[in-house]
């Protein structure tokens, strides 16, 4: 086994239903597009990807007992991914229907299924030298919420690590940003986008938000999307560009750059900032460049 923390992932498991279409949307008409099916789920993607960087992972969440599940278990488990899913009698697996315009901005449409039955035993009890990555998706829905906050309470009380990614400014403002702020302040790791780093600090440009939200947690990165991503620790602020790529679609981008960094991070906390963005990035380029989320 690696050397490296070995890291539970909680979030959800889905397929991703992408279709990339040949222009705009036409309502009440047709318009060609490319439509292909991938393994999706913000947990799935980040742990798909951290097994690829060789990083030892396991995955919890729920899948339905259908088709489905087993398609998305295989192709996981194949990816050296360790598996910590329950199956729900009754429940469908997720499935997102991802709508990627010209020029790769998407639009996502959720049927979040059995991960929505997420339960705190389903987490197991943290363990000296590990790291938790949570999904904020687990945080923004009643059903599966206890069992995010649990594992975060457990895993910050265990001396672990934990890295936090907001998931969606959509639900997280109607989650509360003030209620938010107070969930997850014992995370060390937290990474918005840069429309989720504004809405946490009502601030008005990502340098002064991730500078803020840096202020309570240990490490911020902002995904700053073309613009490439930012850096914030103590009174350090490192920007990074984009890696030049191709842009078919942006769906999981967020996912790969958080799995990228973070397989920097993770072994060797002082890492150079500019290293670790970089490694987040270039995750990130390699997802984009073509359809589906890993």
């Amino acid at each position: 086994m690696s050397d490296r923390p070995w890291v539970v992932v909680v979030g959800d498991v889905a397929t991703d239903v992408v279709v990339v279409l040949s222009g705009q949307p036409a309502p009440g008409s047709d318009r060609p597009a490319a439509i292909r099916t991938r393994g999706g789920g913000a947990g799935a993607n980040v742990a798909a990807h951290l097994a690829r960087q060789g990083v030892p992972v396991a995955l919890v969440g729920c899948v339905g007992d259908d088709a489905a599940a087993l398609g998305l278990a295989a192709e996981l488990s194949a990816a050296g991914v360790g598996l910590l899913l329950r199956t729900v009698p009754g429940a469908a697996t997720g499935t997102i229907v991802s709508l990627v315009e010209p020029g790769g901005q998407r639009s996502m449409l959720a049927d979040r299924g059995a991960n929505l039955q997420l339960r705190p035993d389903d987490v197991p009890p943290p363990v000296d030298g590990q790291h938790l990555h949570l999904s904020g998706y687990t945080l923004l829905d009643p059903g599966p919420r206890t069992a995010g906050l649990t594992a975060l309470v457990a895993a910050a009380d265990a001396g672990c690590t934990v890295s936090l990614d907001p998931a969606s400014t959509g639900p997280l403002t109607a989650y509360g940003v003030d209620r938010w702020l107070a969930d997850t302040a014992r995370a060390t790791v937290l990474l918005p986008n840069e429309d989720e780093a504004l809405l946490l600090t009502g601030c008005a440009d990502a340098e002064a938000a991730a500078r803020t939200l840096a202020a309570r947690h240990p490490v911020v990165a902002v995904s700053l999307g073309a613009d490439g991503a930012l850096w914030a620790s103590g009174d350090v602020l490192v920007h990074r560009p984009a890696h030049p790529t191709e842009v078919v679609d942006t769906t999981g981008a967020g996912d790969a750059f958080a799995a990228g960094l973070l397989a920097a991070w993770l072994p060797d906390p002082q890492v150079d900032p500019a290293d670790a963005l970089d490694a987040g990035l270039a995750c990130a380029a390699e997802v984009v460049r073509r359809p589906g989320a890993r």
